[in-house]
């Protein structure tokens, strides 16, 4: 019985934290259609811009949990609107980096400024955020973990 117990109240968390995820994308995703791209199309902006090695498609693809082939085709949709370049590496010629081009870093720039995002979560004190940032780093490295994912991830 008391497992069931656990089982029932971490799904009602479970739901409770994919509302509020659900809800906050949604916030940023209008936000962001005024500036006319994505909320994935700037986590791409931001991997690009986080990274220390040069930013491959593999590379995104790793830092989103994207697919590869999913990727490439948000890249090519970005290079299509000029929000990036690809370029092909100078020491490895078979691989391909990719560039954010001057629009690419307006939109960057932009979207750093997360206005919806800022406004939802100024319902919390210092400390609450403080210590949602902390719960929040635990579930995800122990999800990272579950997933077999070992390396660190650009963002706090």
């Amino acid at each position: 019985m008391e497992a069931n117990v656990a089982s029932n109240r971490d799904c009602k968390l479970w739901a409770l934290l994919h509302q509020t995820c659900d809800a906050m994308v949604r916030a940023r995703e209008n936000e962001l259609r005024q500036n006319g791209i994505s909320s994935t199309q700037a986590a791409v902006l931001f991997v690009v811009k986080a990274v220390t090695v040069p930013a491959t498609p593999a590379e995104i693809s790793r830092w989103l949990f994207r697919e590869p082939h999913t990727v490439s085709g948000l890249l090519n949709r970005m290079e299509k609107q000029g929000l990036v370049r690809k370029v092909k590496d100078l020491e490895r010629k078979n691989m391909i980096r990719i560039v954010i081009t001057e629009k690419g870093e307006q939109a960057y720039q932009w979207a750093r400024g997360m206005k919806s995002t800022q406004k939802i979560l100024s319902c919390l004190s210092p400390e609450e955020h403080d210590s949602l940032r902390t719960y929040l780093k635990a579930l995800r490295n122990k999800a990272l973990e579950e997933i077999g994912v070992g390396y660190q991830l650009p963002f706090p």
